[in-house]
């Protein structure tokens, strides 16, 4: 059974950081792209960005680059997302996701499987 479970998030002040976890199950973590996307209300959906399997390529939305990063723990079927120098405009529920490996075309960007979500705040 394929899961894609998330922790993290939480409230933190402007220019804070935070770390968001997925941790897999059901599939082999290293043949997989893994993509992180937000939903705001009025805002829709966006991606952050997809670190695509092996050397194939990824990609990082602009207002994230130099901000975000995530690091791949495949033996722990684990992905981090860690986000510094946070912003307002930051604050979405942030979903995890998993396509089989490139990162999917689009928009839309159509994941082959999905977290949970967790929710992301920025606010003094």
């Amino acid at each position: 059974q394929v899961q894609l479970v998330q922790s993290g998030g939480g409230l933190v002040q402007p220019g804070g950081s935070l770390r968001l976890s997925c941790t897999t199950s059901g599939f082999t973590l290293d043949n997989y792209a893994i993509g992180w996307f937000r939903e705001a209300p009025g805002r829709g959906r966006e991606e952050v960005l997809c670190i695509a399997s092996g050397d194939r390529p990824s990609r990082f939305r602009d207002s994230v680059k130099g901000r975000f990063t995530m690091s791949r723990h495949n033996a722990e079927n684990t992905v981090y997302l860690q986000m510094n120098s946070l912003k307002p405009e930051d604050t979405a529920k942030y979903y995890c996701a998993a396509a089989s490996w490139d990162c999917p075309r689009g928009p839309p960007y159509e994941y082959d499987y999905y977290g949970q979500g967790t929710q992301v705040t920025v606010s003094s």
